[in-house]
């Protein structure tokens, strides 16, 4: 199938901000006396929207932030980003090379996204079709934010593939009735456990954008100078 529209997931498929993110917060909630791990980020908060820190925290240790939390592991986590977020080793290329239509459906703020393009130079690649859980009722896993971009972009569901690589995404991508790859190049890979959940079936696997590119070629233009495979 070649899809029209390819719908990429940000944070830890197109930046490598999922272990900043993590030591951010880990950090953030231990000044309110919740300890958390990495562990415990991978499995609860890797894939969802920020409102869900509250909500979990809340259920599970019985402590309730303060109102300003989220603005303050904002700032917290952009000082991070500032020192030390980068784009997936191939992401930037890849993009530049794709011969079908694509955008982004994340779950982060859109202040955080915001910052996050401007950081690793992908605002402009993305002006006007980037999309965040900010827009629609329900986030990740619901397949809300991902029928919202296909709609905004166009593009039929059945004819779109979703790149993910939280388990909350994928699930949102095979809800929303879409071709799903999984995507484990991020580097939080190496750091965190990160199983699909028993039953989460995604079409395709991918652990760096130079697989995907060599699974895939027919997706992208031809390097210049590239023979052209046309008979005479």
């Amino acid at each position: 199938m070649r899809p029209a529209l390819l719908i990429f997931d940000c944070d830890g498929v197109l930046i490598d901000s999922e272990l900043l993110a993590a030591r951010a917060l880990i950090d953030a909630l231990a000044g309110h006396g919740v300890a958390v791990d990495l562990g415990f980020v991978a499995r609860h908060f890797i894939g969802r929207a920020q409102g869900a820190i509250r909500t979990e925290v809340t259920a599970r240790f019985g402590v309730e932030l303060p109102g300003d939390f989220e603005e303050a592991y904002r700032h917290r986590l952009l000082a991070s980003f500032e020192a030390g977020l980068k784009p997936v080793a191939g992401a930037v290329e890849a993009l530049a090379a794709l011969d079908v239509p694509f955008c982004l459906a994340t779950s982060s703020s859109p202040p955080r996204l915001a910052a996050s393009l401007r950081l690793v130079g992908l605002e402009r690649v993305f002006a006007g079709r980037a999309f965040t859980a900010a827009e629609v009722a329900r986030g990740k896993p619901a397949p809300d934010l991902f029928l919202h971009a296909a709609a905004r972009m166009g593009a039929a569901p059945a004819s779109c593939v979703v790149v993910e690589d939280s388990a909350p995404g994928v699930m949102a991508g095979l809800a929303a009735g879409m071709e799903v790859w999984h995507f484990t190049g991020g580097g939080h890979f190496a750091a965190m456990d990160l199983p699909l959940p028993a039953g989460t079936l995604p079409h395709r696997h991918f652990d760096s954008f130079a697989s995907l590119r060599a699974a895939r070629a027919d997706l992208f233009h031809a390097p210049a100078g590239a023979a052209d495979p046309t008979p005479a």
